[in-house]
C-alpha cells in the first residue's frame, strides 16, 4: 500500500497544481487549444506511440522491433492504468465543459486522474524510441508536449503529469533493455 501523505505534502501538492493551472490560464487560447487538444486526441490509447513504433519498424524492415515496442507500451498501460491507478482515487480537474461533447475529439476519461496514464506512456515510448535510434532529444520533446497537453486540456493536474513521467522514465529504462 502506499504512504500516506501529511497533510503538509498534500497542501504542497495542491499548491503547485494551481500555480501550474495559474500559469496555464495565461496562455490558453484558440491556437494553442487546437495544437493541444488534438496532439492529446491523438495520444489517446497511445496511438500516436504505437503508429510511431510501427513507422520505425517498417523503416528497419524490423517486425519484431514492433512486436517488442507494442508489447512494452501494451505492459505500461496494464501496469498504470489496471494497476497503480487503482490504488489511487484522485479526482480529475473540473472540466471546462461540464456536458456534451469536448473540443477537438477529446473524450472523458473514467479512471483515476492519477497518474496520468498519456505521461506515463510518452516516457517510454520516448527511452525506448531514443535509446534504440536516432533523435533522442526529439522523442523526450514529443513526450513532454504530450505530457502538458493532459494539464492544459484539464484532464489532469500538473502532479499527476510529474508522476506519470516520472514513472514511464523508470519503466522506459526496464524496458530499453529488452531492445
Amino acid at each position: 500500500m502506499p504512504a500516506v501523505p501529511s497533510p503538509e505534502e498534500i497542501s504542497a501538492v495542491a499548491a503547485f497544481d494551481r500555480a501550474v493551472e495559474q500559469a496555464l490560464e495565461r496562455v490558453r487560447g484558440p491556437a494553442l487549444d487546437k495544437f493541444m487538444y488534438t496532439l492529446s486526441s491523438l495520444a489517446d490509447h497511445s496511438l500516436l506511440w504505437f503508429a510511431i513504433g510501427g513507422a520505425r519498424a517498417l523503416r528497419r524492415t524490423d517486425p519484431g522491433f514492433a512486436v517488442k515496442f507494442g508489447v512494452a507500451i501494451g505492459a505500461e498501460s496494464a501496469i498504470t492504468n489496471g494497476g497503480i491507478k487503482s490504488l489511487f482515487r484522485r479526482v480529475r480537474p473540473e472540466p471546462e465543459i461540464a456536458e456534451g461533447p469536448l473540443p477537438y475529439g477529446m473524450r472523458r476519461p473514467i479512471t483515476s486522474s492519477f497518474p496520468s496514464g498519456h505521461a506515463t506512456a510518452a516516457f517510454v515510448a520516448a527511452v525506448i524510441l531514443s535509446k534504440t535510434g536516432r533523435g533522442g532529444p526529439g522523442w523526450y520533446l514529443l513526450a513532454a508536449l504530450v505530457a502538458s497537453s493532459r494539464v492544459y486540456v484539464r484532464m489532469h493536474h500538473a502532479s499527476d503529469v510529474v508522476a506519470g513521467a516520472a514513472i514511464g522514465v523508470v519503466m522506459g529504462k526496464l524496458a530499453a533493455r529488452w531492445f
